[in-house]
């Protein structure tokens, strides 16, 4: 596939797509959520066990773009819920819904629709000099892209009201004391952690791992009875699979399983 907005790599089963647009510090447009949307279904074509998603230069993403560009963009309409139902939510659904893990490489900000993408994720690590920005208070909109969910969630009911009504700057490591994302690390060594996680998470029991980040995400809202009928049923899956046979062979052997990811 040729993309113009984005990149796209496979290797050692780890698909890594890159929001390439840095002269827009990879501005959304709804050309950047087809072909992110399209490089996912490549990945998983491929075969890809784990996913990364990072943007180009010194941003990951500046949320929505808000003027023109060469690709036939017309900045945002005027009904920006048309915009939100046709192409920003169905990519956030498409994320939360994988099979595969996901990892975010936060090497720059992460702003507004930006942010939301880079919290999907199921660890995220974040360069130290980057920082997230819930951005939609400060220009009369309200928090889109799944943020709402993300951030109540993640840091609490205060903390979503903080960063929603005041739209100030939440520093790496803020952000990793209030338990928004996983790890902080020097710029320069950012893309280096979340491969090796990425890489970590594709090495392992894919099909448990796959359940696993739906298990927790369920949990958010289930009750504890929801909770035990949703590991019923995953388990017995998560038992029937060849991984699960290999690792009772790898342990009465001795040796570190090898996991297939069926």
């Amino acid at each position: 596939m040729t993309y113009r907005t984005i990149r796209f790599d496979l290797s050692d089963d780890v698909a890594t797509i890159t929001l390439n647009r840095p002269d827009r510090m990879n501005a959304l447009t709804p050309l950047v959520l087809e072909e992110a949307s399209t490089a996912i279904d490549q990945a998983l074509g491929d075969g890809a066990r784990a996913l990364m998603l990072t943007g180009e230069g010194r941003a990951f993403c500046s949320g929505a773009d808000l003027v023109p560009d060469e690709y036939g963009y017309a900045g945002l309409p005027d009904d920006l819920g048309e915009l939100l139902d046709s192409h920003y939510h169905p990519f956030i659904r498409k994320l939360a819904g994988l099979d595969i893990p996901v990892v975010s490489a936060i090497n720059g900000p992460a702003v507004g629709a930006g942010m939301g993408l880079a919290l999907t994720a199921d660890l995220t690590v974040m360069a130290r000099s980057a920082y997230l920005l819930l951005a939609f208070v400060n220009i009369g909109l309200v928090p889109d892209a799944g943020v709402t969910w993300l951030i109540a969630k993640g840091a609490g009911r205060a903390q979503a009201m903080e960063m929603a009504l005041l739209g100030d700057r939440i520093s790496a490591e803020d952000a990793r004391a209030i338990g928004l994302i996983n790890r902080v690390v020097d710029d320069m060594a950012v893309l280096e952690e979340a491969r090796g996680l990425a890489l970590r998470l594709a090495r392992g029991p894919t099909v448990a791992i796959g359940m696993i980040r739906k298990q927790v995400a369920a949990a958010l809202n289930h009750t504890l009875d929801e909770t035990l009928d949703a590991e019923c049923r995953n388990q017995s899956r998560a038992g029937r699979s060849q991984d699960f046979r290999e690792a009772i062979a790898a342990f009465g052997e001795k040796r570190k399983p090898i996991f297939k990811g069926r």
